[in-house]
């Protein structure tokens, strides 16, 4: 009821400037002015709408420099801190030439609004000038451009033989982590296996299997050690996102994706870092897969070695599962033996 008050509201008061503008055109016909015609009274105010708009969009932007480091914290990863460079370097390059050139968008705009009495010089080449706005910017962007493809060669490279293997499978509208066992080898998996409590398909028949271990609500991660992620989705295309450790990579269904870092902070250490002792690094989807797109999170704990090796032995291995849930079943189909009653079986 509320949206079709706000709707009827915004409705009347279009028509109303309608009919107001409508007014203000019979009232310019009846003084014998054409309301179509530019004064220069009409170009002047023009002229001081765009120095008031430019100005307030640039104090707009100002106020958005210091406002950014707000939004996250310092990178927790190392290829992080090379990421949050190359962005702070191309905001170096760019930021001057944005404030000059609008300067000038303003000054001009203002000074050389048009005047009967005043004319425009024309020309329609100018080698020197095209030289300079061609050469300058090519040199600087391809400069960036070749440093941050070397960065990013970087980051992407093969991850470390000893990286510690993780797979983040992804489904509508959650995250399940698997991690390798003593093989550092993540078992086979295929979604025809997809069954019942087996819900990231894992072949039981492939011995590396065995001693992987699925964990869900919440995965561990090691400071100062590789890892490198296997993206997986059972449905849809899903992005993995972890903002804090400047990592994102899609999850497509049929296909595998990877990425790798190193954490550089603990998790305690950033709630130290950052005063707020509630602080979690995150697991998020950053592709809109559905209608509880928001609910697809899940967090990170990143600690100390021992910490982490310490969390690991808890988990149970696929193996360990398997033998849980037939025990379970057997409990369930065990038929208990009823007493019999010897002499009703003898008139019988």
């Amino acid at each position: 009821m509320v949206n079709l008050l706000i709707a009827i509201v915004i409705i009347l008061a279009i028509l109303v400037l309608a009919r107001l503008i409508h007014v203000f055109e019979l009232g310019s016909k009846l003084r014998g002015e054409d309301p179509s015609a530019i004064t220069e009274s009409d170009n002047r105010t023009q002229a001081s709408l765009v120095v008031l708009g430019g100005i307030a969009f640039m104090i707009y932007v100002f106020y958005q420099i210091f406002w950014g480091p707000e939004i996250l914290p310092e990178a927790a990863s190392e290829h992080g801190v090379k990421t949050d460079f190359l962005l702070g370097l191309s905001f170096v390059i760019i930021l001057p030439v944005f404030f000059i050139t609008h300067i000038l968008l303003i000054y001009f705009g203002y000074k050389y609004f048009y005047r009967k009495s005043h004319k425009s010089d024309f020309f329609a080449h100018s080698t020197k000038l095209e030289a300079i706005w061609t050469i300058i910017p090519t040199i600087v962007l391809s400069s960036l451009i070749i440093y941050g493809i070397g960065t990013w060669n970087e980051i992407t490279s093969d991850a470390p033989e000893e990286a510690i293997v993780v797979e983040l499978y992804a489904k509508q509208f959650d995250w399940t982590a698997r991690y390798a066992g003593a093989d550092n080898q993540l078992g086979a998996s295929g979604y025809r296996l997809i069954e019942g409590a087996n819900t990231l398909g894992l072949d039981t028949t492939d011995a590396a299997t065995q001693d992987d271990k699925v964990v869900r609500g919440e995965f561990h991660l090691p400071i100062g050690k590789p890892v490198v992620f296997k993206f997986h989705s059972r449905d849809v295309l899903h992005s993995a996102y972890m903002p804090h450790f400047r990592a994102q990579m899609n999850c497509v269904p049929g296909m595998t994706t990877q990425f790798h870092f190193v954490p550089t902070i603990t998790t305690a250490e950033m709630k130290a870092k950052t005063g707020n002792p509630a602080f979690e690094y995150i697991l998020l989807c950053n592709k809109i897969c559905g209608a509880a797109h928001n609910n697809m999170q899940m967090n990170i704990i990143v600690e100390s070695e021992a910490d982490y090796n310490a969390w690991l032995a808890k988990q149970k291995t696929v193996a360990e599962q398997n033998t849980v849930v037939e025990a379970a079943l057997a409990d369930t189909l065990t038929v208990t033996a009823l007493p019999v009653d010897t002499a009703a079986t003898a008139k019988l």
